[in-house]
């Protein structure tokens, strides 16, 4: 075993020191050689005889003793070898000059004398040895003259991986320990500091290295990381407060074979300004997601209610496609189309479609308004401004329709001196009731409805052309059923199934020749008439079946009986107009009980008859 003299332990301390000077800036080599010096301050040191005193000092000429390498080991204090086991100093073309622990290693040595691979390992910095019964990990620092590599203990299995495979592995390193954006701190199992980040050095005003070696407590203001190397809990997201800063740290334990070996700090935010904005940009990203989510329920829905305008046809989509861009807008619509077209379908998804969807739909039958009553039916009035009236007052349904919309259903049969009135609300949106003094402003949304052509109406003086302005900036015209007979199939269906739950029958399988059968049919009552013919069919159905009987027994056409009566009509007594009438009324007031599902009240409303007199025609019917 060689001898080396105390002088050359000297020598080589003084080289690790210069070493460790010179590659302050290079911070892998930094920590690395800084504990090898610590480590080799402990061991590198001559024995004193006579003539020493315990500090060193000669008293007597010296007599300096030779040692053998087995005295420098790299161990701690405890006696556990870990982190650099060996180190190898050579000169530029890979000469060992001197040799520490298990840089000892022939094998070692030949690799290292191999220029090549000192060229590569040199570009590298940091990399593995694999050698057949061991591994290491080095560190390689050119100094003049030569090469400086320290030798540490075998990674674990993803540092292998990593040095293996990243060829810049020590650049990613030196960036980690040397990132002004990522401050850390390191410490030992007695909670000594080990590093600390030049970022974090420069805020402490630290010298580099400083701090090395010194209790952490002493080194960085309220430190927890001894409490971390104490207990070996982690502590994430924690408010440090140093040199009056706040700052938002996490700590935690580091292990080395089941044993707490350290701890590190990081830095996560400089501040809580930090975390704020943080927190702003993930609730900025929320509320996009639940914009997004929102706008996709919206779509969802948007479609749910179009689905109850039934059909595929060119024309009705055109009519969808119209009320998805004129519903966002805050403009009066006038949908106009024969009656039983689903022109009161159209403003409600109108409606549900637009901003004013949590306001009120407030429906108008505009054509049974009373002339005597209009005021107070579409105004309000105020207690006992009438005899009759409610002593607690009424609103109208103006008033009703605030923020809402207002649907004015059959404008086109609306009396004019009732025109005249609207047109003044229209224009002014103020509201007056009847007996009051104060007038309201109302702010509504107005879809009108009619089955007449209003242009001709109002060449013939039935309807005021300045009201017919206000109402028509956008019209709606809805296409009649026999417009679109390929929608057939699709309405027959949907109202099958609609009058199952209805009934609470099980859904009759459709004859083939039915649809067929609908199809060759004129249709002057269009949906809603298809619909009563659908719902009659329906109830007598047998076998849960519907066939082409069905319908042929319960729908004979209008024109049909007309035509039957033809040959006496010359001859018909006086009574016929009468009788024609009242089948005419028993026909309405029967379509009506069907669209409100028998509500007396309601079809009363709509026919703009008092429910007394609906109740006495009805006795009348059966």
């Amino acid at each position: 075993m060689p001898q080396v003299s105390c002088q050359l332990r000297q020598f080589l301390y003084g080289r690790l020191r210069t070493t460790l000077l010179r590659t302050a800036h290079d911070s892998p080599t930094l920590l690395a050689a800084n504990r090898l010096l610590q480590r080799c301050k402990r061991t590198l040191r001559c024995k004193t005889r006579e003539g020493f005193d315990s500090r060193g000092s000669r008293t007597t000429a010296p007599k300096l003793h030779r040692y053998a390498w087995e005295d420098l080991t790299l161990a701690d204090t405890d006696g556990n070898t870990s982190g650099v086991t060996g180190l190898i100093v050579a000169d530029a073309n890979g000469k060992c000059l001197a040799t520490l622990g298990t840089g000892d290693d022939k094998r070692l040595k030949a690799i290292v004398s191999n220029k090549e691979w000192l060229e590569e390992a040199s570009s590298r910095r940091l990399g593995t040895i694999l050698l057949v019964d061991r591994q290491y990990t080095f560190l390689l620092s050119k100094v003049d003259g030569g090469y400086l590599i320290l030798l540490s203990e075998p990674p674990t299995d993803t540092v292998l991986q990593f040095l293996l495979h990243v060829d810049f592995a020590y650049d990613i390193i030196d960036h980690v320990l040397t990132d002004p954006y990522d401050a850390m701190a390191i410490v030992d199992d007695k909670a000594r500091v080990a590093f600390i980040s030049p970022v974090h050095e420069k805020f402490l005003g630290l010298q580099p290295g400083e701090g090395i070696g010194k209790k952490v407590r002493d080194v960085i203001e309220n430190s927890r990381l001894h409490h971390v190397v104490r207990t070996g809990v982690a502590e994430v997201g924690q408010v440090h407060r140093m040199k009056g800063r706040d700052r938002i740290v996490s700590r935690h334990p580091i292990r080395h074979d089941g044993k707490i070996v350290g701890a590190i700090g990081r830095i996560m935010f400089k501040g809580p300004q930090q975390v704020e904005a943080l927190s702003r940009r993930i609730n900025q990203l929320e509320q996009e997601i639940a914009s997004y989510r929102a706008k996709t329920r919206n779509e969802a829905q948007e479609e749910k209610i179009l689905d109850a305008i039934v059909g595929q046809s060119p024309a009705i989509q055109s009519v969808r496609e119209q009320i998805r861009k004129i519903a966002p807008l805050d403009i009066p619509v006038l949908i106009q189309g024969e009656s039983g077209t689903g022109k009161e379908l159209v403003a409600q998804a109108l409606h549900r479609l637009s901003p004013r969807r949590d306001g009120r739909l407030v429906t108008v039958n505009a054509a049974a308004l009373p002339e005597k009553l209009v005021e107070s039916e579409l105004f309000g009035y105020e207690p006992g401004s009438f005899t009759g009236a409610d002593s607690k007052g009424r609103a109208g349904k103006f008033e009703m329709a605030d923020k809402g919309t207002i649907f004015l259903d059959e404008i086109g049969d609306m009396p004019l001196e009732v025109q005249s009135k609207l047109l003044r609300v229209l224009q002014d949106r103020m509201v007056e009731r009847v007996g009051g003094e104060k007038p309201k402003r109302v702010d509504f949304r107005l879809c009108s409805a009619t089955n007449r052509d209003l242009e001709d109406f109002v060449e013939q003086g039935g309807f005021r052309l300045d009201l017919f302005y206000r109402i028509s900036p956008v019209v709606i015209m809805m296409p009649t059923l026999d417009e679109r007979l390929e929608d057939i199939p699709l309405l027959l269906n949907y109202f099958v199934g609609e009058l199952a739950v209805q009934y609470n029958r099980s859904v009759p399988e459709i004859d083939i020749d039915v649809i067929n059968h609908l199809k060759e049919r004129s249709w002057p009552g269009n949906v809603r008439q298809l619909r009563h013919t659908v719902e009659r069919a329906f109830v007598f159905a047998e076998n849960n079946r519907l066939t082409v009987e069905n319908f042929r027994d319960h729908a004979a056409p209008a024109a049909q009986k007309s035509r039957a009566s033809e040959p006496s009509r010359a001859d018909a007594p006086s009574s016929l107009l009468k009788n024609t009438l009242d089948e005419l009324e028993m026909k309405l007031i029967n379509d009506t009980l069907v669209r409100f599902k028998g509500n007396e009240k309601r079809a009363a409303e709509h026919l703009g008859v008092s429910p007394s007199y609906l109740y006495k025609k009805l006795r009348g019917l059966t």
